[in-house]
């Protein structure tokens, strides 16, 4: 094969690669942090080294002080950036009694849900069904058999509302320049959740392994996976990038099972299934103005 048509198919693919590369850099960076931060800081403490050091790289690589910011403007900062700091401490303090894929899955409802909403026509009542037969076959309702911890799931279906209005207010922040939105955002992500984590963990924050670690997961967990999703964004449309996040829970479980051994059922893997589903139908047949709200880089 001659360099030019290399090249050419390298084009071609290479959204779908960012895609996937960003997924699995943020299935990655959670693991790590899952397996090595967590028995020495908690979920609470891992959140706050993961954040804060995640909003310490991006405002170096954007320096957002750089653009001016109306009042109106930092107030819509700052909504996006609570409910960024929200989710990702939700999220986390999940994870200590989910598996990670299963975490994700059920925080999907989230964006789901404000997509759906969005449109609100007939074909959305199949997202809906959809949707609503993969949470049935992981919530511990009493009914199906599930042995999810109940206070796990709470802290995901958190998280998924956090991510839901991360995306209802990341929208009205939409016409900033990305890095400027989301460098601000993290930041006032991190100075709502290192309280917490400073209060659960004191000093153990401090340790040179853990301050280590906390560079490599904010960087693998971050960094990378906004970088690969905006220039992902420039080569696609906005529908289009939604199908693709979609996968991120199958990723999730895929890259959990390889580092943290940890193994899904069937019946689990299969709820999975119907929520990517749903996600993917919602994002395919989204009219293009409510395209957009899925395409806000999501750092959970």
């Amino acid at each position: 094969m001659s360099a030019f048509p290399l090249r050419s198919l390298l084009h071609r693919f290479f959204p779908f690669l960012a895609v996937l590369g960003s997924v699995t850099a943020l299935g990655i960076g959670t693991s790590w942090a899952k397996h090595w931060l967590f028995p020495v800081v908690g979920a609470q403490g891992t959140t706050a080294v993961r954040v804060g050091f995640s909003a310490l790289l991006v405002l170096l690589l954007w320096r957002p002080w750089r653009w001016h910011l109306s009042r109106a403007d930092a107030r819509a900062v700052m909504l996006y950036g609570a409910a960024l700091g929200g989710m990702n401490l939700m999220f986390y303090m999940s994870l200590r009694t989910l598996p990670f894929g299963l975490a994700v899955a059920i925080e999907f409802a989230g964006p789901l849900a404000v997509a759906i909403w969005s449109s609100r026509r007939a074909v959305d009542f199949v997202w809906v069904a959809l949707a609503i037969a993969g949470l049935g076959m992981l919530l511990p309702l009493g009914l199906n058999g599930s042995t999810l911890d109940p206070v796990g799931v709470f802290y995901a279906l958190g998280a998924a509302v956090f991510w839901g209005l991360y995306i209802v207010f990341g929208k009205r922040a939409g016409h900033l320049h990305a890095g400027h939105s989301v460098s601000l955002g993290l930041l006032v992500a991190a100075l709502v959740v290192v309280p917490v984590g400073v209060v659960h963990a004191g000093a153990a924050l401090l340790s040179p392994t853990v301050l280590l670690i906390g560079v490599a997961v904010a960087a693998v967990s971050s960094a990378i996976p906004i970088s690969l999703e905006m220039m992902a964004l420039k080569r696609l449309p906005k529908e289009a990038f939604g199908i693709m996040i979609s996968m991120e829970p199958a990723v999730a479980a895929l890259v959990a099972m390889a580092l943290l051994g940890e193994h899904l059922s069937a019946v689990q893997w299969l709820a999975i299934g119907c929520i990517m589903a749903a996600s993917m139908g919602s994002a395919m047949t989204a009219a293009r103005p409510a395209a957009a709200d899925r395409t806000v880089p999501q750092v959970a």
